[in-house]
């Protein structure tokens, strides 16, 4: 899995576009979820016909990862698949959808998008998940939007493919889900941040990190995202739409801060 992954939520029309410029531009890695109200899915389907044609990226030299929402987080007008069906058929036609939209034949990682109303469900769920993968048809599983660690803990424990991935809003609210990442640590599980920037504004007009930054003839997202990415657990995702921010995000993947540096930015959040 590519240590910063390119996010796809809210760019609707201009997805297709916006994919194929941060494939061009070195990410390697794209997020997106079979859920119309929020993700053009099809989109980034478009985007890797035209990179494959007009640049010669192929389909395995990416990072794929989509995700199963329920019925709950579906705009009622657009649900991707049968909302009369029971639950396993849903998400067996959540997933076949993914792979029409995006044109593939496998997914590199398929998410619950949240846990579903009851943890039964939710195993439910991930039951299926697991058959998709004894099928070749996923290669890595995990769940989005779980801040509750004993929650996590309970679906690492029952299942039988454990997860790869944890998802979840990187922010104060939730206390930066120390005892989440600690777990994550521990058992080989990748933490994947978003909203990580705009949900962090004291982190990043802090005047530390500010001389960070100019240290480095950097800005400050771009040593945020450095620590993330040299913590060595999370992995950022990143939705902007300017190239430049997209090339400088990317340089971030060869930066390297000093003990004292990364100590900065933990005492943010550890």
């Amino acid at each position: 899995m590519p240590k910063l992954i390119y996010g796809t939520a809210w760019k609707k029309e201009r997805t297709a576009d916006l994919v194929t410029q941060a494939i061009r531009a070195g990410f390697r890695g794209v997020d997106t979820a079979c859920q119309p109200k929020h993700y053009h899915e099809p989109g980034v389907g478009a985007a890797l016909k035209v990179l494959e044609a007009e640049d010669g990226i192929k389909r395995e030299d990416l990072f794929i990862q989509t995700k199963f929402t329920s019925i709950d987080g579906q705009d009622p007008k657009t649900i991707p698949y049968d909302p009369r069906a029971e639950l396993q058929t849903t998400v067996k036609q959540s997933l076949e959808v993914s792979l029409r939209n995006l044109g593939t034949s496998y997914i590199d990682s398929l998410v619950i998008h949240s846990p579903m109303r009851t943890h039964r469900d939710t195993m439910e769920v991930w039951r299926v998940f697991e058959s998709f993968v004894d099928e070749g048809k996923v290669k890595q599983l995990g769940i989005s939007n779980c801040y509750k660690l004993n929650e996590f803990q309970s679906i690492f424990n029952e299942a039988r493919i454990k997860p790869a991935v944890l998802q979840n809003r990187f922010y104060a609210e939730t206390d930066f889900d120390k005892g989440l990442r600690e777990f994550c640590k521990e058992n080989g599980i990748f933490y994947q941040s978003f909203w990580t920037l705009t949900a962090n504004p004291r982190v990043l007009s802090s005047s530390r990190v500010r001389e960070i930054a100019q240290k480095y003839g950097k800005t400050t997202p771009q040593v945020f995202f450095a620590y993330l990415i040299q913590t060595g657990v999370i992995t950022p995702l990143t939705g902007t739409t300017n190239v430049q921010h997209m090339k400088e995000d990317l340089q971030t993947l060869d930066m390297k801060l000093t003990e004292d540096e990364m100590g900065v930015f933990d005492s943010f959040f550890n």
